[in-house]
């Protein structure tokens, strides 16, 4: 196990002297990841693919992935044919685009993916397809994790997603009309079983479902007019990232907490949510890291009404959290990664706006934290016109060295300076402390007491001359196991020597 203490976590590294932050920007793949079969090819996916869910499991990528199709699908059975006869929303009427089934790819270096014959749907004359079989016609999301830990083999992967209730069901009233989240578990993360539906009639549209801290937590986002939440009065507001927790994955308390906000504009009762301002769309993007959480969320330039639909665009700001519930940035209103650094692939001819989409997309691989992502092409609303033929969204890639997500740093002109720990408790057997630091060399480790007070024999600590991810920490005579089970305070102190400028990315506690 590893206790991790991200230089961007001011939680857990509160303290400083002569030190600022200072944030990384990821390397943005220009070419995509994934795109969608070509249009016409008959395929699930021949008109978008959003992404969902990228783990590293098994010694390969797998991917589940939210896909439109392009056409309906004349195979659907009738009480599947039934669910989309009156199509709610955008996909509705004599519009050709349909909104799901999940889909499925993979691939062995995260870069170049197939999509695999999985043979369980029937899907315009044939079952040699990658979608997933789900009792829902029109379906969204895929955002998957694994738990190895789970005693019951057949709920070793478990799903949530989002799903159109059925408008033409008898029982209607029982689901009511707004899109929610289903669940759902497999054995193998490829043949899923529905569970029941938790939160019925009301908006779900997760944007990431992780397990942390002992609870599985799905994000969203919420807003008046879809889902009841309201601003302080009671007034209203734009979209606003929210969250449900559980510790039962197959019972969810109808509660819901605030996740991560905008600030809301001084008249914005009277403006309401469809204004030009920004918004945070999808909520957070987030990824567990044992004791923190880093997540993305969108930063969603909102216009003043549905015909301005096609000037929106939408960055990423980054956000962290270690509860997995409450996130913050570490620098307000910072853009992690733009849409013009990370665009969709073009039309010519057209100058369309990219929309950024996070999902269960952040996971670490060997020395590198990989951060997948989608690319919406916005070509407005789904009006039959010919903008809409562009309609298209792909699977992009952006990576980081592992953890840096930003580093803490001398101000400038400073020649030293120190970070102090919030109190840590160290493991049964002590443990060992390592950097994921540059400019080494300027750096020694100190350890203090839950009051400040240094703990005798462990000043100094040295750290070597070799930068890295994982840098060990050695105290002359001395080792953390002295201390087993005590909480102590790591205070890091900084020197510039010569052309060395120490940065120091994270601490990590290892048992």
């Amino acid at each position: 196990m590893k206790t991790m203490l991200l230089s961007i976590d001011d939680f857990s590294l509160p303290f400083r002297k002569k030190v600022s932050l200072y944030l990384s920007k990821p390397i943005v793949r220009p070419e995509p990841v994934l795109v969608p079969s070509p249009r016409g090819s008959g395929a699930p996916d021949d008109l978008a693919a959003f992404g969902g869910t990228v783990l590293h499991d098994g010694g390969k990528f797998r991917m589940w992935y939210y896909a439109c199709h392009w056409g309906k699908n004349p195979d659907w059975p009738p009480r599947m044919m039934q669910q989309v006869a009156k199509s709610p929303g955008w996909f509705r009427g004599d519009c050709p685009m349909f909104q799901g089934p999940l889909c499925y790819a993979e691939s062995d270096d995260g870069i170049s993916w197939t999509k695999p014959s999985l043979g369980q749907v029937l899907f315009k004359g044939n079952c040699r397809n990658h979608a997933l079989a789900l009792p829902q016609t029109l379906a969204s999301g895929a955002l998957v994790i694994k738990e190895e830990d789970e005693p019951d083999p057949a709920r070793r992967y478990k799903m949530a997603y989002q799903f159109y209730p059925d408008q033409s069901d008898p029982v209607i009233a029982e689901y009511g009309s707004l899109p929610s989240v289903a669940l759902a578990v497999s054995a193998d993360g490829l043949r899923w079983t529905a569970l029941d539906i938790p939160f019925r009639n009301q908006f779900v549209e997760p944007s990431s479902f992780i397990k942390h801290a002992g609870q599985y937590v799905i994000h969203y986002h919420a807003m008046d007019t879809f889902a009841g939440f309201l601003a302080e009065g009671g007034t209203p507001c734009g979209r606003t990232g929210v969250a449900r927790a559980t510790n039962d994955f197959s019972r969810w308390p109808d509660f819901l907490a605030e996740s991560f906000a905008l600030a809301e504009p001084e008249d914005h009762a009277q403006r309401g949510p469809n204004c030009a301002y920004d918004q945070v769309h999808q909520g957070v993007g987030a990824a567990s890291f044992g004791n923190v959480c880093v997540g993305l969320y969108g930063l969603w330039h909102n216009q003043e009404n549905s015909r301005a639909f096609d000037r929106i665009s939408c960055d990423f700001g980054l956000v962290v959290s270690n509860d997995g519930v409450h996130f913050r940035e570490p620098a307000k209103g910072y853009r992690f990664l733009r849409r013009d650094e990370s665009p969709v692939t073009p039309v010519s001819g057209w100058d369309f706006n990219t929309i950024l989409w996070q999902f269960n997309g952040i996971v670490n691989v060997g020395d590198q934290t990989r951060i997948y992502h989608g690319r919406w092409r916005n070509v407005g609303g789904h009006d039959l016109n010919d903008a809409l033929k562009h309609y298209y969204a792909e699977v992009a890639l952006a990576t980081l060295p592992r953890d840096r997500w930003g580093a803490l740093g001398l101000n400038p002109g400073a020649k030293t300076g120190s970070i102090c720990s919030a109190p840590v408790k160290l493991p049964a057997t002590g443990g060992e402390l390592t950097l994921n630091a540059d400019g080494v060399a300027g750096i020694t480790v100190e350890l203090l007491d839950e009051q400040f007070r240094p703990i005798p024999g462990f000043a100094g600590g040295q750290i070597g001359s070799t930068d890295g991810l994982d840098c060990p920490v050695r105290w002359v005579g001395h080792g953390l196991s002295e201390l087993t089970g005590q909480t102590v305070r790591f205070a890091v102190h900084m020197r510039r020597m010569d052309k060395t400028n120490p940065r120091v990315y994270a601490l990590n506690l290892i048992e």
